[in-house]
């Protein structure tokens, strides 16, 4: 009983981690003070498009948004578990590849994704369509 307990008190604290407003769709990392969109993109676009797409946006009374960069996409994916790597505070996700702002260094028509199937990061090429969520 007390094993049982620990766990849910675990789960909870990891949780807490996120706070989710259901209203304005957002997502907060109260470790990061980051501020997610909750939902993933409808349809997948090029790496020019998630840049575009995640300046112009404008949800829950926030117009400041942008792609995130490598780091902060990287840290966000949940490697313990699986399809998807998130943790399940975040609602509508993909299993899939999702852009990150951050162009790779060793040839600049390439940028680094996260696949939040597994967590696991990877350099593709720009113009290929991945889903994007954007932060601000």
């Amino acid at each position: 009983m007390k094993i049982i307990l620990l766990i849910m008190i675990g789960l909870s604290l990891l949780q807490a981690k996120y706070i989710r407003d259901d209203a304005k769709e957002l997502v907060l990392d109260t470790t990061t003070k980051l501020m997610w969109q909750d939902d993933t993109t409808p349809s997948t676009m090029n790496w020019s498009s998630a840049l575009n797409y995640c300046e112009a946006l404008t949800l829950g009374g926030y117009s400041n948004w942008r792609l995130a960069n490598f780091n902060e996409l990287y840290f966000l994916a949940d490697r313990t578990i699986f399809s998807p790597a998130i943790n399940p505070v975040f609602k509508n996700v993909v299993s899939s590849f999702y852009w990150s702002s951050s162009t790779y260094v060793a040839d600049n028509t390439l940028a680094w994704n996260v696949y939040f199937s597994n967590g696991y990061d990877y350099a593709n090429n720009k113009t290929d369509n991945y889903y994007v969520r954007c932060v601000r």
